[in-house]
């Protein structure tokens, strides 16, 4: 790993409070993500699997967690399985967790390896009625991929058809949604990050870049701060791209005249943060372009004030369609009486402003939690309005990552540039040092 290890007290307090939720007689099993084919013999990087990682801080392949807390035998209330590694593994992958280090890792006092689970598991089932699986339960999640845990349950409901299954998703979601201290802290520093390569890029930007160049030049400043890399891929977006809301080619020349749309955030010790910002190629907005701009920043300012105590998404959202409406009548874009002939379930300002103004964000960008129940102190989100007008070959979102408190929203981002008239300052007095 390259980011600073966490303190383990953060995993003990996590796992406290899932077991917190377990109903009696329980065992809960995590297994860590899969290593992902790529082609030939190669795989993708490996990823952790986010819920494992929050309740044991491990950060290795091959990992299995069980927790169950009623177990007549301490040694098998809290048991971490890790790959065992041998000369071979040792010279062509490199070093893997100790006992030792799991322990000081994860605060978890029983260490097997991974080799003992399927001899171990039996002793475990055997004093358990209850059987809490992990499944992806991001309502976001669609795929034809099956993965460890999915395949794992399956496997444990017909060797053990006669235990009840429950499941961890909704804890999960529930927990993680509430972001602790230590959680907090990690999710600046990723925010941090993510501003120092903003900065950069502002000083990098003229006619004549490609996306991609941009592209690299974050890259180059998030591993330079100990980031795993991007938490998402990045969009970088100039011109009528801005408009194609999951545009990832990064591929096309910046020209003069057109306004990049940069949608990318750090990872940093498997959290995430998530920017947007919008410069210009030349160093100037045009006059309308700063029109859209100042149109979408007012929606932001007036949404962040909104991610509060007791608010829902749902309602959230709705409200923040009906400033979005207004903006859109003063650009020109909507008609006001079209505005109110309008059919509430198919609202005119979705032509403009087609997506949703936040999610949840932590461990992954599009982070678990329950959208229909009331924000609480401690959950994250993201706040990114945006207005794309496609035959304008103008896209226009801004976004920051807002943390609520019981106090107000606090706003992780705040120190990153985001007025029109500060970045086009900062544009022009990068590019005059690098002239000197």
């Amino acid at each position: 790993m390259k980011y600073t290890a966490i303190d383990k007290g953060l995993f003990i307090e996590n796992r406290k409070k899932f077991v917190a939720q377990l109903q009696p007689q329980s065992i809960a099993i995590f297994h860590g993500n899969d290593e992902m084919p790529r082609s030939g013999d190669g795989n993708f990087a490996f990823r952790q699997q986010s819920d494992l990682y929050w309740l044991s801080g491990i950060d290795q392949e091959q990992t299995i967690l069980v927790i169950c807390p009623e177990h007549p035998l301490p040694e098998y209330r809290e048991v971490l399985f890790l790959r065992k590694t041998n000369e071979h593994i040792a010279v062509w992958e490199g070093h893997k967790y100790t006992k030792e280090e799991g322990r000081n890792a994860s605060g978890i006092q029983h260490i097997f390896w991974t080799d003992d689970f399927q001899s171990m598991l039996p002793v475990m089932m055997h004093h358990s009625k209850n059987v809490y699986v992990n499944l992806n339960e991001n309502d976001r999640f669609v795929t034809e991929v099956e993965y460890r845990d999915e395949r794992y349950a399956k496997e444990l409901r017909s060797k053990y058809p006669n235990h009840h299954y429950e499941r961890s998703g909704p804890i999960m979601a529930k927990l993680r949604a509430i972001k602790s201290e230590p959680e907090v802290k990690q999710m600046q520093i990723a925010a941090d990050i993510t501003e120092k390569a903003f900065r950069r890029v502002l000083g990098f930007v003229r006619p004549g870049v490609t996306e991609y160049q941009i592209e690299a030049e974050i890259t180059h400043e998030f591993l330079w701060n100990r980031a795993t890399g991007h938490a998402y891929s990045p969009i970088i977006a100039s011109g009528a791209s801005a408009c194609v809301l999951h545009y990832t080619e990064n591929n096309r020349e910046c020209k003069d005249g057109d306004v990049i749309l940069m949608d990318f955030g750090a990872e940093y010790a498997n959290y995430a943060a998530d920017l947007t910002r919008c410069i210009p190629v030349s160093g100037k907005f045009t006059k309308r372009q700063k029109d859209v701009y100042n149109a979408v920043l007012r929606v932001m300012r007036a949404a962040t004030k909104m991610l509060v105590v007791g608010n829902i998404i749902p309602k959230y959202h709705e409200e923040v369609g009906k400033l979005m409406e207004q903006e859109l009548i003063g650009l020109g874009l909507l008609k006001a009486e079209d505005v109110k002939k309008q059919d509430p379930k198919q609202p005119l300002y979705k032509k403009y402003f087609m997506h949703g103004t936040s999610h949840f964000l932590g461990l992954d960008v599009h982070d678990i939690g329950n959208r229909y129940e009331p924000m609480q102190s401690g959950m994250v989100f993201t706040c990114e309005p945006g207005i794309y007008i496609p035959e304008e070959n103008l896209g226009i979102r801004i976004e920051n990552d807002i943390l609520i408190t019981e106090k107000g929203p606090v706003d992780l981002m705040a120190t990153i540039p985001i007025e029109a008239d500060e970045i086009e300052e900062l544009m022009s007095k990068q590019k005059v040092g690098a002239a000197l």
